[in-house]
């Protein structure tokens, strides 16, 4: 193998680590201000599906509503994937 082939390859390799390895870390990062920003009254999606409003916010999890039946729910806030409007409020 040519040398200048085999230093284009392992500087490519080089690149697509640091790229990767940087991603991972942006998107660990906004997880973390993601569920560090939390609190009672914001709706939330979790990683399983389940939506609903945040009625309190603990260290380790949140409890929330999960309908106009007031069915509350506890999960552990590494569950949460998503802060926003929940698909039912967006279709009306």
């Amino acid at each position: 193998m040519d040398p200048t082939m085999l230093i284009m390859l392992v500087a490519m390799i080089a690149v697509l680590f640091v790229t990767q390895t940087l991603s991972s870390r942006k998107r660990k990062k906004q997880e973390t201000e993601l569920r560090s920003s939390l609190t009672p009254g914001d709706v939330v999606t979790t990683i399983g599906g389940l939506y609903g409003k945040i009625v309190s916010v603990s260290d380790d999890s949140i409890v929330f509503e999960t309908s106009e039946d007031r069915v509350r729910v506890e999960v552990a806030k590494w569950a949460v994937a998503s802060k926003g409007k929940s698909t039912q409020e967006t279709q009306k």
